[in-house]
């Protein structure tokens, strides 16, 4: 089975948003055994919105569209939907109750344009949109689907999982489609490619191997699919056992699983703690940690300190330290991090200090400088990284940078052991 996923509204294709409706979806229906054939942005415009419609229905068994449902006039997805199918419009009981009892349990009047929420294209199957004014309407044509939701991320979530998929799976026999991913650092992506070319060569015609590159680390995926997920399983895992073999100095980890959650499993094993001193990241990397449940059983937490007198005081760097050698050096990035352990008592700790950008540089420290330092109780390792001139890209390649030395120490303490 195809899917399409078509959003509607100006706001993604000014920016003023990110479309993260279509991820998500593309996810779940990717689980249940349906293949997503192509992800649309639409403006809000009816012919625009006319043309994909009879585009994805010529590609997809499956058409999901989001946005466009609200009350004001520049929501036309639903009067647009009722062109393209050719229907006029009814009030639907259900969808006048919801909107009624949303209004009245939070004491607001209820205004004509309100109202028009359950106004539905008469052919439509409304499905009750349980947290909000905008109902779900599904339509059948030339044995083709299209849902129709709202563009709010928790609403559409809440129908696709208590309403859409269900119905998906009980009505038709979906494949079994199986991943594995396998993330590895330390290796460029034309190198792993090489290290692991006879067994890409040779994996069966069922099985597909990406490569997914990002910052330092590159994802490898394993994708099957057919009818017997048993079967599916056993071979997936046969092969990705091969590539980890090939390539195990490089592997942190055989699961779908972002870096730093890696990292946090590593330490959490080992039972060892960490904490943070961040300048010119700004506390990204304890945001990157921080958003995995149960990080506090490694992560103890950290400090972000740009001003001189927050290193000194918080971290202990010595103030002759930063006279003489700056914020942005080897000597007061080792301080720092050797500060984190003392003060706050872990095991592991990052420093990072540099210029992010875009201004801040000079001759001999230019924009992009970042030193990066690891501690544990015996030893810290410091690094100088020269990025570019993007700010964002300064603090993120920041990140991933001190997360691979902290890997890398990792590895050399477990050798030890």
């Amino acid at each position: 089975m195809l899917a399409e996923i078509i959003t509607i509204g100006d706001e993604i294709l000014i920016g003023q948003i990110v479309d993260t409706n279509s991820a998500w979806m593309a996810k779940q229906l990717n689980l249940i055994g349906v293949s997503v054939k192509q992800i649309t942005s639409v403006s809000d415009d009816e012919n625009h919105i006319l043309a994909s419609l009879a585009q994805a229905e010529e590609r997809a068994d499956l058409i999901l569209i989001t946005g466009g449902l609200g009350p004001t006039k520049d929501d036309i997805t639903k009067k647009t939907l009722a062109k393209y199918f050719g229907m006029g419009f009814r009030r639907d009981a259900g969808a006048l109750e919801m909107v009624t009892s949303i209004f009245k349990k939070y004491n607001r009047p209820l205004i004509d344009i309100n109202i028009q929420q359950a106004d539905v294209p008469d052919g439509c199957e409304v499905i009750v949109n349980k947290n909000g004014t905008a109902p779900c309407m599904w339509f059948e044509q030339n044995n083709k689907i299209f849902v129709s939701m709202p563009g709010v991320p928790f609403e559409m979530m809440y129908l696709m999982d208590d309403e859409i998929l269900p119905r998906i799976k009980s009505r038709f026999t979906l494949p079994s489609i199986i991943h594995k991913t396998i993330l590895t650092v330390n290796i460029g992506e034309s190198f792993l490619a090489k290290e692991i070319e006879e067994i890409e060569d040779n994996l069966p015609e069922h099985i597909k191997l990406a490569y997914l590159p990002n910052l330092g680390q590159v994802c490898l995926r394993l994708s099957a699919k057919g009818s017997d997920e048993a079967t599916l399983n056993t071979e997936v895992e046969f092969y990705a056992r091969q590539i980890i073999a090939k390539v195990q100095k490089f592997v942190v980890i055989d699961e779908d699983v972002p870096f730093e959650k890696a990292i946090l499993n590593i330490m959490k094993n080992r039972g060892v703690t960490l904490s943070t001193a961040e300048s010119c990241t700004g506390g990204y990397i304890a945001h990157l940690i921080t958003q995995h449940p149960g990080c506090s059983s490694v992560y103890w937490g950290g400090a972000v300190a740009y001003a001189y007198s927050l290193k000194e005081s918080i971290l202990g760097v010595k103030e002759n330290t930063l006279t003489k050698f700056g914020a942005v050096s080897e000597e007061t990035v080792k301080e720092m991090a050797e500060g984190a352990i003392k003060h706050f008592k872990t095991d592991y700790a990052i420093a990072v200090s540099g210029i992010a950008g875009p201004d801040g540089g000079t001759d001999d420290k230019p924009v992009g400088t970042v030193w990066i330092a690891i501690s544990n109780k015996n030893k810290t390792v410091a690094k100088v990284f020269t990025f570019s001139n993007k700010r964002i890209q300064n603090i993120e390649r920041s990140a991933a940078s001190a997360l691979t030395m902290l890997l890398n120490l990792l590895k050399e303490d477990e050798l030890k052991e």
